[in-house]
């Protein structure tokens, strides 16, 4: 139909729009979501915690705390017009495809094929959409599997800080861009591992003072009793299974998934601009 017949319209795409753009009030929602959750991961090197045998008491808090940094961020860019209905059925429908992309490898020394997904569509649709599709995606998979527990708020912060970082890389194209993808990958998978081993550790027990934590020790002595035990336990098993997973899924799917996600923000046409024309 012809612009006499009047209604809405929409410009071209912006080249390189992004699902959900990094705005003042965005970052700023992020940044403190991030701190604090670092500091829910670490908080145990600084102050003896209690006797407890996980996070049962403060994971409902950190989760919470999660959801209201994600609604911050996406009534941030809804009030400003960075995020429309189209960005949030795109997240919708990457949640499910990484939700049913999990259960794969679910059991299987660290083969989750779900990750390399996260930094994918971080890479395309930038690192505030990458950072709420790692947290809806892990709570997804949670729902699907039956994985809700007080592990759940570290694992979708985790995997929330995969996409986020995708989409903080720099704008490379072609070979270049896929290897930097894979090495990220694993890089990001080996240090989801590294920050999950966190929430548990101090509650374990052990007589060998080489990998248990030590309430009230110097933090770098702690850290090096984690580093060991990290390697002991969960390194070899389990992260470097998921690394080797995430870097092998981007370097053979890693075209076409990246080549689908461009041409569909191409046609979703995120960031053009909406007018009404005249009838």
């Amino acid at each position: 139909m012809g612009a006499a017949a009047g209604g809405l319209t929409e410009g071209a795409p912006q080249r390189g729009a992004r699902a959900v753009r990094i705005r003042a009030r965005s970052a700023v929602a992020l940044a403190l979501v991030s701190a604090a959750g670092l500091a829910m991961y670490l908080w145990p090197l600084v102050v003896a915690p209690p006797q407890e045998p996980s996070h049962t008491t403060d994971a409902p808090f950190v989760f919470v705390g999660i959801l209201a940094g994600l609604l911050a961020v996406v009534l941030a860019e809804l009030s400003s017009g960075g995020i429309d209905t189209k960005a949030l059925a795109m997240l919708g429908v990457l949640s499910a495809i990484g939700a049913a992309l999990r259960p794969l490898g679910a059991g299987v020394g660290g083969v989750e094929p779900m990750f390399f997904l996260l930094v994918l569509a971080g890479r395309v649709h930038g690192p505030g959409f990458g950072f709420v599709l790692g947290n809806t995606t892990m709570f997804a998979s949670a729902l699907l599997t039956g994985g809700m527990g007080p592990w759940l708020p570290f694992q979708m912060l985790g995997a929330g800080w995969m996409g986020l970082g995708g989409g903080l890389l720099p704008r490379v194209r072609g070979r270049v861009e896929l290897l930097l993808l894979a090495a990220y990958g694993a890089v990001s998978a080996l240090a989801y591992g590294f920050l999950l081993n966190m929430w548990f550790w101090p509650y374990t027990t052990g007589a060998d003072t080489q990998l248990s934590y030590v309430p009230g020790d110097a933090v770098l002595s702690n850290l090096h009793r984690y580093l060991l035990y990290t390697l002991a336990t969960s390194t070899w098993g389990w992260d470097v299974g998921r690394a080797v997973t995430s870097v092998a899924a981007i370097l053979v799917l890693g075209t076409p998934v990246l080549a689908t996600l461009r041409r569909a923000t191409r046609r979703a046409a995120f960031g053009a601009p909406v007018s009404f024309e005249p009838g």
